[in-house]
């Protein structure tokens, strides 16, 4: 454990932090599972409508730091390509 008042409240930090990275995490995940389902149902306006919803996602994870810019690239651009495909 932590001696100081200095380290005692980073690992208070740091809890928090990891508390919100992984929901945030979560919820991208979530949103790609939901855009997978749409995509092996067929159902073209609602896997858009997913597609939409985890870009939007991604991109706020990438701008909280949460995700690596080349992640989300790489997630977005697959995604793109499976709706691509089921044109």
């Amino acid at each position: 454990m932590s001696q100081n008042n200095s380290a005692k409240k980073r690992e208070r930090q740091n809890i928090t932090h990891r508390m919100r990275n992984r929901a945030v995490k979560s919820e991208v995940r979530t949103a790609i599972k939901k855009f997978e389902k749409c995509i092996l149902a067929e159902d073209k306006a609602a896997a858009e409508l997913a597609m939409k919803e985890s870009f939007k996602l991604l991109d706020s994870a990438t701008s909280k730091g949460i995700l690596h810019r080349n992640t989300s690239s790489r997630k977005k651009s697959r995604l793109y390509a499976a709706l691509a495909k089921l044109n």
